[in-house]
């Protein structure tokens, strides 16, 4: 955790009141003339924690030492889930990378339950510190929202603007996933860049008008299922 080589600053902003249009609107008319890139798509993710919710507490009691775990794929939410990628989301204070490897597939439905994704993970071709580290946790929460993606005329800062998001509770036998908790009026903006453009950054995030904040797609999810 020490060793910052490929870290990256992720500056998020939570934002509501106005319009996913007006917004990517401000981001376009920004001086440091962001265009989009790539294409809108849908991201799926499962995330992992501890019995006691370790990972939650921590982002929550502002540890700046965290690792988040999840399996992320693209596309439909449900049915045969194609190319999921497990990720090691690890945290230092602002600076965040990841550590991903390529699982098998899978099939999320109303069979699903925690034994059939640890088979899954056991029979992938991960390390095994990965696998012992996966055995202390269980999949709690499903997210999904879309996202699209812009980058800088200079091509150092990448924005992700991400809308729509919905969250399910995961058992661990029974899930229907009928019951959904959906969130369509926040809107999450990130500024993404390398440790060695941090000295502009500030330049890029004064322009906007938004107020840069601490924001956890993951423990949004937790709070709405498991408080609500």
């Amino acid at each position: 955790m020490n060793d910052l080589n490929n870290f990256r600053y992720e500056r998020k902003f939570f934002i509501s009141g106005i319009t996913n249009s007006e917004i990517e609107s401000i981001v376009k008319l920004h001086p440091a003339m962001f265009s989009e890139i790539f294409h809108k798509r849908s991201i799926n993710n499962i995330y992992y924690d501890s019995p006691e919710l370790n990972n939650y507490f921590d982002n929550i009691d502002g540890n700046l030492q965290r690792i988040k775990t999840r399996i992320r794929w693209y596309g439909a939410l449900f049915d045969e889930i194609k190319k999921p990628v497990l990720e090691l989301k690890i945290k230092k204070g602002l600076l965040g990378k990841k550590l991903s490897y390529s699982i098998n597939s899978f099939k999320l439905d109303n069979n699903y339950n925690t034994q059939k994704i640890a088979h899954v993970i056991q029979n992938s071709e991960i390390p095994n510190f990965v696998k012992t580290g996966l055995k202390a946790l269980n999949p709690i929460l499903l997210n999904r929202y879309t996202r699209k993606y812009f980058l800088s005329a200079d091509k150092k800062y990448r924005i992700t603007i991400d809308t729509g998001q919905a969250f399910y509770r995961i058992g661990s036998w029974h899930n229907l996933f009928i019951k959904i908790m959906p969130d369509d009026t926040n809107i999450i903006l990130e500024l993404k860049y390398d440790m060695a453009y941090d000295n502009d950054a500030r330049q890029i995030t004064n322009l906007f008008p938004f107020r840069l904040t601490k924001s956890s797609k993951y423990v949004q999810g937790v709070e709405r299922v498991f408080v609500q």
